[in-house]
């Protein structure tokens, strides 16, 4: 049976430099999935264009593997964040807003840098973060959830299960046909979930 490789960091940093560091080893990264994809990132090759040595790499990151978990990480943080200031929003609004607001949030780490989004959502499907994944998948369950509740949709544990399958196979689609383009993928999620919601 093989292990999964690690995807915890050895150590946070601390320091500013420390900081710095792993800033730039996870630009680097970035930039290299981005071109190249998960097959062309290596620790030497992220170690070299991040301009840090081997060994300050390896202080924080056990492997590729580590660096690409963090980029997901920080990626799936910013998205939460848009999706909780937008379950707010959505109080006291027409359910029509209430989904276009959900939508949009959940497309928001798409708008600044498509290609980047994408090639972090491509290494995310390649890293052993189911745990993880599970937990953030229950967290926007909840906040849609109590969305759909207070909009007195019925069932809406079930409703929140089956927008979310719908919209994130849609939204994947659109991905991998390279449509980079949120102002144009977003109507169509929302036409979707209103007719599924039959408003």
């Amino acid at each position: 049976m093989t292990r999964d490789p690690p995807v915890k960091l050895r150590k946070s940093p601390r320091q500013a430099r420390a900081r710095a560091t792993c800033e730039a080893v996870q630009e680097a990264a970035a930039r290299i999935l981005q071109r190249g994809g998960v097959a062309a990132v290596s620790t030497n090759a992220v170690a070299e264009l991040a301009g840090v040595s081997i060994g300050s790499l390896y202080q924080y990151y056990p492997g590729k593997e580590a660096i690409l978990a963090e980029l997901v990480r920080a990626m799936r943080a910013e998205m939460l964040e848009d999706l909780r200031r937008a379950a707010r929003a959505c109080e006291g609004q027409h359910i029509t807003r209430a989904i276009h607001l959900l939508l949009a949030a959940s497309l928001e780490h798409h708008r600044a840098d498509p290609a980047r989004a994408a090639a972090i959502e491509e290494a995310e499907r390649h890293l052993p973060l189911d745990a993880e994944t599970q937990a953030l998948k229950a967290e926007i369950a909840a906040m849609v959830i109590a969305v759909l509740r207070a909009h007195d949709v019925p069932e809406p544990e079930l409703a929140a299960r089956d927008l979310a399958a719908m919209t994130n196979a849609m939204a994947d689609a659109a991905c991998l046909a390279g449509e980079r383009d949120v102002d144009a993928i977003l109507p169509r999620l929302e036409r979707a979930a209103r007719g599924y919601l039959g408003v």
